[in-house]
């Protein structure tokens, strides 16, 4: 007579020298670039992503830029911050039609199901958002060359401008994470998004000067965070006293992502299906 052993399954963080944090960060790293291949597979969206701020630059370049004034500085070199602004701000809408668009189809709840981190889906969403709004930034800044924009400063300036904006506009992914995953499809995320990111953008310092709004509208556009990040990156490329701006600006991604992340998470354990 022989016996048979049978083995107890083994975790799997013993069978694989990898740390959980190693299965997260391969699992994030996975999930984002399984969401870069939806802009290699359709670059239309890119196309069409890059088309709505390039008209807004030809028109406030051409259209609206004579009529427009702004005390020592060329109206281009104050507009293309508010461009790049624009870019990121608009762009991160894209996180929550996205993960909308996953949870109809039911892969958000396929995901849920698998042995993969749990924070690997929205983390992997948020940074393919942000690699996609490094291409646009960099196709945009080429563009701002073209039509006149100048940096006053140096290159170094410009790209540390650049990164805080690009982490302003990772924090308002996880705004929108958390919107995506609280709506019932892509149609009702991008209505949802544009009541919350319309006012944010136009009614900052992104395109014109905030003293010449009223007052109670003044008071909100200089103490939001669009004119924050706007603010940062003209203080950097167009020279002056910019470490209070880029310090306003840091302190307003840190607190949307502490805010947010968490509330993301929090929807996404739930179970979106819920909503």
């Amino acid at each position: 007579m022989t016996t048979q052993t049978i083995d107890r399954p083994t975790p799997m963080e013993a069978v694989h020298p990898m740390s959980g944090l190693g299965f997260a960060v391969r699992d994030t790293l996975a999930m984002t670039w399984r969401n870069l291949l939806t802009i290699r597979r359709l670059p239309q969206l890119l196309v069409f992503a890059t088309i709505q701020p390039l008209l807004f630059v030809l028109m406030f370049r051409y259209v609206f830029g004579g009529s427009i004034e702004v005390p020592g500085v060329e109206y281009v070199n104050y507009l293309m911050p508010g461009i790049f602004a624009q870019v990121i701000a608009f762009g991160a809408i894209n996180t929550a039609v996205g993960l909308a668009e996953d949870r109809n189809r039911g892969l958000i709840e396929r995901l849920r199901s698998l042995p993969m981190a749990r924070s690997a889906v929205l983390a992997g969403r948020t940074l393919a958002d942000l690699a996609r709004n490094v291409l646009v930034v960099a196709l945009m800044l080429g563009v701002g060359f073209l039509v006149g924009f100048r940096v006053q400063t140096n290159g170094f300036k410009l790209l540390l401008g650049l990164a805080v904006l690009l982490f302003f506009g990772y924090s308002l992914s996880w705004i929108f994470a958390f919107v995506g995953l609280s709506v019932p499809n892509a149609e009702t995320a991008q209505a949802a998004a544009f009541p919350i990111m319309l006012p944010l953008v136009f009614a900052s310092s992104a395109f014109v000067s905030t003293e010449n709004m009223p007052d109670w509208l003044r008071v909100f556009a200089e103490h939001q965070p669009v004119t924050a990040a706007v603010d940062a990156v003209r203080a950097l490329v167009l020279g002056g006293e910019w470490a209070g701006d880029v310090l306003a600006s840091l302190a307003w991604t840190a607190g949307i992502l502490l805010v947010f992340v968490p509330l993301s998470v929090s929807r996404y354990r739930r179970g979106a299906a819920a909503g």
